[in-house]
């Protein structure tokens, strides 16, 4: 393992009974929510009572939970050097940035050509680059925290200024090309910025300020040995959490149009495995140690899809086509992701072993 990666092996496997089944906790956690959801229709109407806006409390505080146990870990002294590697800063804005979202738009013309509602909900998240649980996907493949750390800065400086702009870009001027009519998103850059504010910021603020001052107040070696063992097993809990809370707000549906949401999916599913294997490999031929290279390849297979299910409901409202394709991509997401970390540590005995 690279010396990028802050923690040595053995920190890591003190998580190694939840490490050890956690496809199985996932599966049980997606298999809860939908038997809750589907039996207890109204559990969605409970959960979502406690929302604000567009934003759901109880999934928001999952998902800065599951991110703020990683942002404890990073060493931020570490950051200068992420930020000097300009070929590799190059490589992931260009993942990111332009193969990302045009291989999102294919795969939804390709696949969804005859339902253009979830055709747009599609390339509104391939438009939405990860800035949140790639930290979480990053962490259980033992990825550099201070790369993912880095990529996810880098995404969300250029989420706030280009979002709007790609999303007229690829919904309304590029759909009429190909025969399809091309609808307004009339989103912000200041929206835009919120999300990002809330979904990155807060986890990222408390993850720094605790760092900083339990290092000063107890010391490097209480920090390491008592405080990050005591903090590291809330990101998986949290996890669980959070999926267990998607898939019961939406089990009804996903159980009533179950083609629907394979339809959705599939294209999905291509699409995480094709970004995360043609970004590993050109990490690998470019040189990157596997630390660094996991973390290039999970910002680039994720996606934000908080940010794209607020903009699809915010435009296109609730029960759209289009906020239905994106509350399909995290729970489609989850489970690939889950199954691409075990790719992650297959790729490492086969290359870097």
């Amino acid at each position: 393992m690279s010396a990028n990666n802050c923690a040595p092996a053995a920190e890591r496997k003190k998580l190694s009974f939840l490490d050890r089944y956690l496809t199985l906790w996932i599966f049980m956690a997606m298999a809860l929510g939908l038997t809750v959801g589907y039996f207890i229709p109204s559990s969605s109407g409970f959960i979502n009572s406690f929302s604000s806006g567009t934003t759901n409390i109880p999934l928001a505080i999952g998902l800065m939970l599951m991110m703020y146990p990683p942002f404890t870990k990073v060493k931020y002294n570490k950051l200068r050097e992420v930020f000097r590697n300009v070929k590799i800063l190059s490589i992931s804005l260009l993942l990111n940035w332009v193969i990302g979202p045009v291989l999102m738009f294919a795969l939804a013309i390709i696949f969804l050509h005859g339902h253009p509602d979830y055709m747009v909900g599609l390339i509104l998240i391939g438009l939405a680059r990860c800035i949140a649980m790639v930290i979480v996907w990053n962490e259980l493949a033992e990825g550099s925290r201070e790369y993912a750390a880095g990529l996810v800065a880098l995404n969300s400086i250029f989420q706030v200024l280009l979002y709007s702009v790609y999303a007229y870009l690829f919904v309304t001027v590029l759909p009429p090309l190909f025969g399809f009519a091309g609808s307004v998103v009339p989103i912000t850059i200041g929206q835009i910025g919120a999300s990002v504010a809330i979904y990155l910021g807060i986890p990222f603020v408390a993850g720094f300020v605790t760092r900083y001052l339990l290092l000063r107040l107890k010391g490097e070696n209480w920090y390491q040995t008592k405080f990050i063992p005591l903090i590291s097993p809330v990101t998986l809990v949290a996890l669980l959490f959070t999926i267990f809370i998607m898939f019961s707000l939406k089990g009804r549906m996903i159980l009533q149009i179950p083609l629907d949401v394979l339809r959705i999916a599939a294209p999905l599913v291509i699409y995480f495995a094709i970004m995360f294997m043609v970004s590993f490999f050109i990490g690998k031929k470019l040189g990157a140690d596997y630390a660094t290279n996991t973390s290039i390849a999970f910002t680039a297979a994720g996606n934000n899809f908080e940010l794209a299910i607020a903009v699809a409901i915010g435009v296109f409202g609730i029960n759209s086509g289009e906020a239905f394709a994106g509350v399909i991509g995290p729970l489609v997401e989850v489970p690939a992701l889950i199954l691409l970390v075990n790719v992650a540590f297959w790729l490492r005995k086969k290359y870097y072993s």
